[in-house]
């Protein structure tokens, strides 16, 4: 008898319907349509653009509040460096008790680009009137700022938050988030460039003092502007993959995200280093004025710091590729850490020299960035995929939140290091002169500090690997 085709055979009404499927695709004769393969979604260049286009505002509040307020307050104002530091820190460790509830928020509010649209717009008014002096003498000058900073930087989180929460969203694809995350820090390090370096640059065209850091501050409040509105045309309309149920208070999202152990070791290294960051950022115009001995040597150094890490980008996303994330963020953050070190022979080296070695700092910092925030998306969708609820805004609300604290951290640190140095404040928009002592304090806050802060992240990265599946570990 002949035998009859595996696809024409009756079959029981007790398969299962999966079962059925599988032995049609078994059959020599294939009956009905192929299985479909689902691929990870690829994101349309609008969206990678208007999404990267965001980094105008994270890194022009990140940068030029770390770069310029600092000695705005020593050598404009003539706040001493203890009570500088003080001022700089407090408002922005404010925001590690609002981040949090800016993560909750947001993820109760839907659509994240209507959000940050308005938190935006309000920070770009906010960040002019930080720089805007109104009232003379120190005392009075010292507390505006303080108050004009802490509005801007609650402002800053309501942006900053459902912003960092996206690419979870926006990608299920593991390849993809890196993707995105390096079009993303490629603007960043192009918002650094422009803001870090022109905001400056300003300051001293516009005649200094008060004055020249009214325009700089306008300048810097229009670019987060512009930032805002193209981050939310770009993103408005974008597919979001968004799990339909959220943890029911804050209290308990807050649990699980204490309870994800990888997760946990990346913020612990990702405030470490931010704090290494924050100490260079703050010593980047003392160092220029104390050390080097450079009119313009804050643009400069700015530029040499960013310029590299724009053209090292797609080089990055090849070394992710080849050796994955983390061991790909530990080379970054040693190179970074190097570099640092061997800015200590500064004094005996010509400016040229100087801004090479700068330059190596700032590939090193570019891959930190590149890497640390790739990772966090990775956190985010494992813990939507075992909990199936919308928690993203939890996780980045505390993840900005320990960026902030170690970025206010750092500027903090260097004006300890200043005040015990004994360096000598200023209310004339000049850097008074300093004895070799302070001027010492400037160089080893900008070379060793950094150095040790990000050196000592780097051990912390342990407990993110050990936390991992056999899978995850080839991924990462």
């Amino acid at each position: 008898m002949a035998a009859t085709p595996a696809a024409t055979l009756p079959m029981r009404a007790s398969v299962g319907g999966k079962a059925r499927s599988w032995l049609r695709c078994a059959s020599m004769t294939p009956s009905g349509p192929p299985p479909v393969v689902t691929r990870p979604s690829v994101l349309p260049r609008n969206v990678l653009t208007g999404y990267a286009l965001g980094s105008l505002v994270t890194g022009a509040f990140g940068t030029v509040p770390g770069l310029l307020l600092l000695p705005y307050l020593t050598d404009t104002l003539g706040v001493t460096a203890g009570v500088a530091g003080l001022l700089v820190l407090l408002p922005k460790a404010w925001d590690v008790l609002v981040n949090p509830l800016a993560g909750r928020i947001s993820d109760r509010r839907g659509s994240r680009s209507r959000f940050l649209l308005v938190a935006g717009l309000v920070l770009g008014l906010l960040f002019a009137a930080i720089f805007a002096a109104p009232f003379a003498g120190d005392a009075a000058s010292g507390a505006y700022v303080a108050v004009a900073f802490l509005l801007a930087a609650t402002a800053y989180a309501f942006f900053q938050v459902p912003y960092v929460a996206m690419p979870a969203e926006l990608t299920d694809g593991y390849a993809e988030r890196t993707r995105l995350m390096t079009w993303r820090v490629a603007v960043l390090a192009l918002a650094i460039l422009i803001s870090g370096a022109v905001a400056p640059l300003i300051v001293e065209t516009t005649g200094g003092g008060r004055s020249g850091h009214r325009w700089s501050g306008l300048f810097v409040g229009a670019l987060i502007v512009v930032g805002t509105v193209a981050t939310y045309l770009g993103t408005r309309r974008a597919d979001s993959r968004i799990a339909h149920e959220a943890e029911p208070s804050l209290s308990a999202q807050l649990r699980v995200a204490s309870g994800n152990a990888p997760f946990r070791a990346l913020l612990l290294c990702w405030i470490v280093q931010a704090a290494g960051i924050g100490t260079m950022l703050a010593g980047v115009q003392y160092f220029a004025d104390h050390v080097i001995r450079q009119e313009t040597g804050g643009t400069f150094l700015f530029a040499a710091f960013v310029g590299p890490a724009l053209l090292v980008m797609p080089l990055w996303s090849r070394i992710g590729k080849r050796h994955g994330k983390l061991r790909s963020l530990i080379g970054g953050s040693l190179l970074f850490a190097v570099g640092a070190l061997l800015l200590l022979g500064s004094p005996a080296l010509p400016p040229v020299a100087v801004y090479l070695i700068v330059a190596v700092v700032g590939v090193g910092y570019a891959g930190q960035q590149v890497f640390a925030m790739a990772m966090l998306p990775d956190c985010i969708a494992h813990d939507t995929a075992r909990t199936g609820r919308r928690q993203a805004g939890v996780f980045t609300g505390l993840w900005t939140a320990g960026e902030t604290l170690g970025l206010a951290l750092g500027p903090g640190i260097y004006a300890l290091v200043l005040q015990i140095f004994g360096y000598v404040s200023s209310a004339t928009g000049e850097a008074a002169e300093q004895s070799s002592t302070a001027r010492l304090g400037v160089l080893l806050g900008f070379t060793i500090l950094p150095a040790l802060l990000v050196g000592v992240a780097v051990l912390l990265l342990r407990g993110y690997r050990e936390s991992l599946g056999p899978q995850e570990r080839r991924e990462a």
